[in-house]
């Protein structure tokens, strides 16, 4: 059984203003423009030269711009403003990972590995749909904050070939056998009882000990960050050096003894919600947030499987004042409610709406929902919609598929497989990253 497909995408998906569906062309133009085709300034903000050589590894260099172009789509991408105070603290830590992945792509291109224009198009496009996105929105807004699309560009590639290059090194360690799966489900059925916990990370890397107070630094503007409303999963997208960065830092439900001590030590005396200070690991630094808490085999619930037909409205609703097209999208919707039944249906009205929403929004904890829309579900059997659901943006039709009652602790032998893998990637990953560091030549000039 092998289980590497889930690598393959980027958390990108996370970003809140995210993609354009015709990148194709803008990407295949960047595969041709030179450092200089794209300058945002002449200057950046403490006043250096954008062109100016911040670092030289093996050859290829890595100037101020791309430093700061880099700074700029953090901020972005969070919300927050990016003073010159942030951006300071975050410029050494930037430079280390553009360190990083200027070595990822230079063992990228030495293994021959090429990552098509159509292959970033497609990621940025998936991530598009799964956010609702118009044409062009990423665009048109980095361009407002001059921010360069290759910044972007650059990075999705980087994480695609890196993608090939841990699926060459794993070889046959990608196969997850029967045997596997069945050792750490005998495993889970002798922890029946005991915590797990749903957890986050951000992993902030310390290769060289002189650099340890830097990441450390590194670590507290990135939590103050956090405090001060970044999401999590962006942060980690953009941050995080461990493969986790790829499902924006989440590392599912662990127990005890898969966290390492010293991560484990803080998470049982964390709130649900919370996010910890920088915590010393092997490595480097961790910070993580703790999502639930749960005991192994007793965490009950009821699981619905829905679909979902989102008619959207040209403008914004007025109750007073509905326009014919507002009137038009009810008059629909009233007729799908009454005549669907069964999800296919709702999944095709919802196509033919445009798919601006996701026609399957995974499936859903009963007891999670806000009080309303359980109450709306609650009474629903398998192949019954519920009436028109409107909003001040359009009208939604949402059908129950399936209703099961699960515990929530048993994982599916996919489910166990996927961890196993993750856990063999994540070990690859680094290894491979400190076999690139210990071979490189890096020169560090202006910081």
């Amino acid at each position: 059984m092998t289980r590497l497909a889930r690598f393959a995408i980027p958390v990108l998906s996370a970003l809140a203003w995210l993609a354009t569906p015709c990148l194709a062309t803008a990407v295949q133009r960047h595969a041709h423009q030179t450092p200089a085709a794209d300058a945002n300034a002449a200057t950046s903000e403490d006043g250096q030269s954008q062109d100016a050589i911040v670092a030289v590894v093996n050859g290829g260099i890595i100037t101020h711009r791309d430093v700061d172009n880099r700074g700029r789509l953090f901020a972005l991408s969070t919300g927050l403003p990016m003073n010159d105070e942030v951006l300071s603290h975050l410029r050494p830590q930037i430079t280390r990972q553009l360190i990083d992945e200027k070595l990822r792509m230079q063992e990228i291109q030495s293994r021959r590995i090429v990552i098509a224009p159509e292959q970033i198009a497609a990621a940025i496009a998936d991530i598009e749909k799964r956010n609702s996105m118009k044409p062009n929105a990423l665009r048109d807004h980095l361009a407002q904050d001059g921010v360069s699309l290759n910044t972007l560009i650059d990075q999705i590639r980087v994480q695609l070939g890196w993608t090939h290059v841990l699926r060459e090194q794993l070889g046959e360690r990608a196969r997850i056998g029967n045997a596997d799966i069945k050792q750490r489900e005998a495993a889970l059925k002798r922890e029946v009882g005991q915590p797990e916990y749903s957890i986050s990370e951000i992993f902030i890397p310390v290769d060289d000990p002189t650099h340890n107070q830097e990441a450390l630094a590194f670590a507290q503007t990135v939590i103050k960050q956090l405090h001060e409303g970044a999401p999590f999963a962006i942060v980690a997208a953009q941050f995080s050096q461990a493969q986790t960065a790829l499902e924006g830092g989440s590392l599912g439900w662990v127990q005890a003894d898969e966290l390492d001590p010293q991560v484990l030590g803080i998470v049982q005396q964390m709130p649900i919600g919370a996010v910890s200070n920088p915590i010393r690991v092997a490595g480097g630094y961790d910070v993580v947030t703790l999502a639930g808490k749960r005991e192994i085999g007793r965490e009950i619930a009821t699981v619905l499987g829905l679909r979902q037909a989102f008619i959207p409205f040209t403008s914004t609703l007025n109750p007073q004042a509905p326009t014919p097209q507002q009137q038009q999208a009810l008059a629909r919707a009233e007729a799908l409610s009454k005549s669907a039944h069964d999800c296919g249906a709702i999944e095709a009205a919802n196509k033919a709406a445009g798919e601006t929403r996701p026609a399957n929004p995974g499936d859903v904890e009963l007891d999670h929902l806000n009080p309303q829309m359980r109450n709306v579900l609650d009474p629903l059997k398998a192949g019954q919609a519920t009436r028109p659901l409107v909003s001040t943006d359009g009208i939604a039709v949402i059908m129950v598929c399936s209703r099961e009652t699960k515990n929530l602790s048993d994982r599916s032998a996919d489910e166990i497989a996927d961890q196993l893998l993750n856990e063999r990637v994540e070990q690859v990953s680094r290894q491979v990253n400190r076999d690139l560091h210990r071979r490189a030549s890096i020169e560090m000039r202006s910081t």
